[in-house]
Parts: structure tokens; sequence; C-alpha cells
């Protein structure tokens, strides 16, 4: 595990100076697991072990975590220091921490990931942050409490959960005016709340009435609960919308709950205080946090058994998986030396250089292939520290002078980490 620190940057877009070299890699899927004792731990779900620790000295109190859509941002509700963390998933840095309101608890990103939507807990607000500026543009009062968010389907509106004792409700937000349009009453102390796949339903978790409500989002009443265990806390659904995994805080266990008959079918015991859990996106496995065990249980979903645990920081609330697209790459090449011979050629100092184009940090440890701009096949290099790839060619006389001068091509194949890149190079006589 290595610890990254943040990098305090505003985003910026650019058009790619250089070519892909072929398709890129699959990428990853990651979890970005909030640890309210500070730092975000991010886990290779195909490893399950965290590949690093994020630290943001703008907002070390993480509490809840969601990934866009596309999987290239995520964002970390504070707590303690009211801001949201922005995260630049592909390359695990933070671009800004955000002020919002007080005490911010749950966080959504809209379905087309122009607006992130952060409930913040003890101001009664909701604020909208617009992704493209990074900016607070709206704040949404919505009463006592606000804490689960979630955005439709279709965008068009933002359920709200609110943590109040006795009769609870859900505040629903219209997008377009940033106003309350709606207020659904649900069991006590709602907390966490999903929207299924199709945006037909949302499912509501009650804390204190150990149960789950189903809503209708056309009608916008509730048509369904479930009980489950004690202290129910966090919900995700199984993408095919079948099956709801609950977390029983006080029962130190999670509900498999049937939605189409909204009933219990099973219990998993997991760790110590479970708050929230989410799925990879093909439902095969569930990650659950444990507050007090500060550690993550891992899910068959298919047999419904603990296949495992993975520490983490201290205290894990939020966690968010998504697919996570490897990191834009930038390849740039030097100038080589060209050096005549009596049966051909030798071109020394062939180089490039391999950055993060994000960050622009170097890329150690990976293989760049040079070739001349006809396809001749001159040498290949492993980068060093700084990113680098050097290395000379012994290149046949039936090559040619005329190619040789008209430079080198550098290509970069690329991994799950980092996407695959090329540029061009210059070759000049000695």
């Amino acid at each position: 595990m290595r610890l990254r620190p943040l990098v305090a940057a505003v985003a910026v877009t650019a058009a790619l100076v250089v070519t892909p070299a072929q398709a890129a890699p699959a990428g990853r899927v990651l979890g970005y697991v909030a640890n309210n004792g500070g730092g975000v731990s991010v886990i290779d779900t195909a490893t399950n072990a965290v590949s690093e620790t994020i630290a943001d000295s703008g907002g070390n109190s993480p509490y809840m975590a969601a990934v866009a859509f596309d999987g290239t941002r995520g964002y970390v509700t504070n707590s303690q220091h009211n801001t949201l963390t922005v995260i630049d998933t592909p390359t695990n840095t933070v671009d800004k921490a955000i002020p919002v309101g007080t005490l911010p608890a749950g966080v959504a990103v809209a379905p087309g990931g122009g607006f992130v939507y952060v409930t913040n807990y003890l101001g009664g607000t909701v604020s909208v942050v617009d992704t493209a500026t990074l900016t607070v543009t709206a704040t949404v009062a919505v009463g006592t409490n606000p804490d689960g968010v979630v955005v439709t389907k279709d965008g068009s509106a933002v359920y709200v959960t609110h943590d109040v004792t006795g009769a609870g409700k859900v505040s629903v937000i219209d997008t377009t005016s940033n106003t309350v349009a709606a207020s659904i009453d649900v069991g006590s102390a709602a907390t966490a709340i999903a929207g299924s796949a199709d945006g037909t339903r949302m499912y509501v978790v009650n804390k204190l009435s150990n149960s789950v409500s189903a809503i209708d989002v056309a009608s916008r009443a509730v048509v369904g609960t479930a009980a489950v265990g004690i202290t129910p806390h966090g919900i995700a659904l199984a993408p095919n919308g079948t099956r709801g995994y609950v977390t029983n805080s006080q029962s130190d266990s999670v509900s498999v709950v049937d939605l189409a008959t909204m009933t219990e079918t099973q219990t998993i015991a997991v760790g110590d205080r479970p708050i929230s859990v989410a799925l990879t996106p093909d439902g095969a496995s569930a990650y659950v946090t444990n507050f007090d065990g500060n550690s993550v249980s891992v899910i068959d979903t298919a047999s419904g058994t603990v296949t495992g645990a993975i520490a983490v920081g201290q205290r894990p609330v939020g966690i968010a998986i998504n697919f996570v697209p490897p990191a834009a790459s930038k390849l740039a090449s030097g100038t080589a030396q060209l050096q005549l011979r009596l049966l051909g050629f030798t071109v020394r100092g062939i180089n490039a250089t391999l950055t993060e184009k994000h960050t622009g940090a170097p890329v150690a440890g990976q293989q760049v292939v040079f070739r001349t701009v006809k396809g001749n096949p001159l040498c290949t290099a492993t980068t060093n520290a700084s990113g680098k790839a050097t290395c000379d060619a012994q290149v046949p006389l039936l090559v040619g002078l005329a190619t040789l001068l008209q430079g080198f091509t550098a290509s970069y194949a690329g991994n799950n980490e980092h996407g695959g890149a090329s540029s061009h190079g210059y070759i000049r006589l000695l």
C-alpha cells in the first residue's frame, strides 16, 4: 500500500497531444472507502487489497463517497471540514476541496455527470455543485438532518432522506428549479437511499424502524416495506434489480431483501458495526464498511457468504465502487543521433518520456517501442524513475538514410492503469 498526497489543483481539460498507440485496456474496478478517521482507501477489487490511500489536507474527515457514471471522478464529503473532496480517479489525485454546508453527509452524482448533490446534515440544506466549475451554484433548504441522497435516472429529481426520530420523510427536489417539490412519509430516522436501475423505484433505509421502504417514483408513494435487522444503515441494489443488500449496524449483519416481494431472504454476518455497502458493476461481490472494525467485508453474492476482510483506515463509513478507465498518458519523444557505418547505421540516444497527462507525474517501469516512420523496428526500452526510456539501435543499410532522417515513432501500448500513447521523434546526423 502506498500513501499518495492529494494535489490541490483545479482540473484542466485539454486536447490530447498524442494519439493512442492502440485501443485502451479495460481499466480497473476500484472501491473508494471514506475513512472518517482520515484518508480514502482505494481497493482494487481484482486483488481485494488496498492499492493506495488518498489524503486531503483541505478536508480530511471523509464520510460518504460517490463516483461519477463514467468513472473519471470521485466525490467524498468531509463531515468535520465542511468540504467536498474531488478526486481524479484514473490518477487517484485530488483536484479540489470545495466548501459546502455544515456537516456534509451524503453525496450523489447526476446521471449526466453535470451536477453533484451534497446533503448538509446540520445545515438542513443540499448544496448543488457544478462539476464544470467545481463550485456551489445553488443551496436548497430541505429541512432537518438531511442525510442520504440519490438522483433519479432521468436527472429530473433528487430524493433526500431525513434522519429524524418519529415520522420520517423523504424530500423530493425538482432539479430544474432547485426547490422542494414533494415530501414522502417513510419510517423513523431515514438514512441511506438507493434507486433502481430502471428508474422506477427508490428504496429508503429507516434506521429506527428497522425497515426499508420502497417508493414508486411515478406516484411518489410508498408501495412496500421490508423488515430487516437492528438499526439498518446502508443499502445497495443488485444490478439486475432483484435484490437489495442492507447493512444492520447493531446486528453486525447484512440483510438480503427480495425486492419483488419486499421480504428478507437471508442474513449474512459481517464485521463490527457495518455502515455502508456497495456492489461491483457485475453484481458478483458486495463490499461492506465495518466502522468499529476498521475493515471492509467482501461478500460473494452468488453464495451469500463472506469471502474475506480488507483492512482499511480508521472508522470507515462510505464506499463507492465503479469502473475506472486508465489515466491518459503523454509520450514526448526527443532527438537521436545518426552515425554512418560501413554496412549500416547506428542510431544513438533514441528516447521518449512517459508521463500522466493529468498530473505530469512520470510513469516508470513501462515498455516503449521505437520504430522508423515506415515501421522498421529500432529498439525497445523501459522507462526509468523519471519516465524516460532510452536505447541505441543498429540499423541495416537496407532501411535507408532517407527513411532514418524522417525520424522515429515511439509507442506505449498502455495497461489497466495508464492509457496507450505515441509520438514522433527526430534523428539527426552527427
